[in-house]
């Protein structure tokens, strides 16, 4: 099986890069769609990847644009030897009744149908937001995070995807013109043959509560797309489940145990298990630590509070009113004795009043520009090695400035949050965490560094 996913952020495609590597196939995250044939025709035979994903910045971007980047890279994977595309967007189904799930979902599906052949069934989209192990779940249609109802989550009152329905059913049913229809979880309990009956036209959600279900919906996508073109989808889980479900196949070819990997890829104390898959990373000596959180997340916020090393603010008021700001938080960096030390620079806890005071979108931009740049400062001037970035617009934001075009996925340091290693514009090569900023153990900011490459 050769994945090749469209990720809506880069978090979210290094949550599901990562797990996939983990479950034992390789990946790698291309930023952004690579322009040349060179790229297209490498993407797999790098490292030997099975899994590609094609990170965008398209989950709050215009419909239009969203769609016209999915479908380029969509188009990008199938010609670069993918046999699976895979939708992947985020676990607590971010989006507004204008899309951005469905309008991409509808783009993915035509792109499928393309390479299929020409008296082939209509295209459909199989998958679900749910992902155990980050504590989403979806039970009779409705989206559960950390047990609590979607629209009673903190989601409801994000400031860009405000979620105010906890049925995906019905979110999803006004962002596309094709029908939507559900799988049930008594359904799903019956086994792959009963989901793979229940398949609709156009898009279907699956209900899945456990490891045990994820791994039920993989295997009906992969009977259901023997017999007509079809897009897996939804958050990390689905893409997680396909890995395992792909090694364990090739383990029973090769006469190893049919049981395949363990479903969890952590131990009970919440230590990355490794694989042979995640742990092929060359190592990166360690030159410098650097933390840059532009989340305002509880996890974050959380992770924050725990780290107790030096910690220094970005406030977008002090960057829009004192044009020395930034120089005075780099001579504060660089006069530090202890390099080696991990070092948090964070947003200012109160976004509210810049934003009221500057627009939303003006104090985002500023800080995600100034902790871009810091990046790149620190990584060639002060010779940083290791970079951990909280937040999926800072972590766009910091990829971008720093020229990394691609991402060679290695161990987990939690669930969904991988280390990788990536040569950036100016040549040179850094490990980086780029972390959402729902994920992540409380201790992160500190533990992270154990299992860095």
């Amino acid at each position: 099986m050769r994945l090749g996913a469209v990720a809506d952020d880069v978090t979210g495609a290094c949550d599901l890069a990562g797990r996939v590597a983990e479950a034992g196939l390789p990946a790698s995250v291309l930023l952004g769609i690579p322009r040349t044939d060179a790229s297209r025709d490498d993407v797999f035979a790098l490292a030997g990847s099975s899994c590609a994903v094609v990170a965008l910045k398209a989950r709050t971007a215009p419909v239009a644009h969203a769609v016209a980047a999915s479908s380029e890279a969509a188009h990008f994977l199938v010609g670069a030897g993918a046999t699976l595309l895979y939708q992947k967007y985020c676990s607590t189904f971010d989006s507004t009744p204008e899309g951005n799930i469905g309008p991409i979902a509808d783009a993915l599906a035509a792109v499928a149908a393309e390479s299929a052949a020409p008296d082939a069934p209509s295209p459909v989209t199989i998958g679900t937001p749910a992902t155990p192990d980050a504590a989403r779940t979806q039970y009779q249609g409705v989206l559960f995070v950390g047990g609590v109802p979607l629209a009673e989550s903190p989601m409801r009152d994000h400031p860009l995807t405000p979620m105010r329905d906890s049925n995906v059913v019905r979110l999803l049913a006004p962002q596309t013109s094709a029908p939507v229809s559900l799988v049930r979880w008594q359904d799903v309990r019956r086994g792959a043959d009963a989901v793979v009956d229940l398949i609709g036209d156009g898009h279907t959600l699956v209900d899945a509560l456990t490891e045990d279900d994820i791994d039920t919906v993989a295997e009906a996508v992969l009977r259901v797309a023997a017999e007509r073109p079809v897009v897996a989808g939804g958050g990390a889980g689905v893409g997680t489940a396909l890995a395992r479900v792909a090694v364990r196949a090739t383990e029973t070819t090769e006469g190893d145990a049919a049981t395949g990997p363990d479903a969890s890829v952590f131990t009970a104390s919440g230590a990355p298990r490794s694989t042979g898959a995640a742990a092929s990373l060359p190592g990166v000596p360690v030159t410098g630590r650097l933390i840059l959180a532009g989340s305002a997340s509880a996890a974050t916020r959380g992770q924050i509070a725990a780290f107790t090393g030096e910690r220094h603010e970005l406030d977008p008021l002090d960057l829009a009113h004192d044009p020395g700001t930034l120089d005075r938080l780099r001579d504060a960096l660089a006069n530090r004795t202890d390099r080696l030390a991990p070092v948090l620079v964070r947003a200012s806890p109160d976004v509210a009043t810049a934003q009221r005071e500057l627009g939303a979108e003006r104090a985002a931009a500023l800080l995600e520009d100034a902790l871009s740049e810091l990046a790149a400062w620190a990584v060639d001037e002060l010779n940083i090695s290791h970079l951990l970035v909280a937040g999926g617009e800072t972590s766009g934001a910091v990829t971008t400035r720093l020229g990394i075009e691609r991402l060679q996925i290695g161990v987990q340091a939690a669930p969904g949050v991988p280390w990788a290693v990536a040569s950036t514009g100016s040549g040179r090569t850094v490990a980086v965490l780029l972390k959402s900023g729902n994920f992540g153990r409380p201790t992160l900011f500190t533990d992270a560094w154990e299992v860095a490459p």
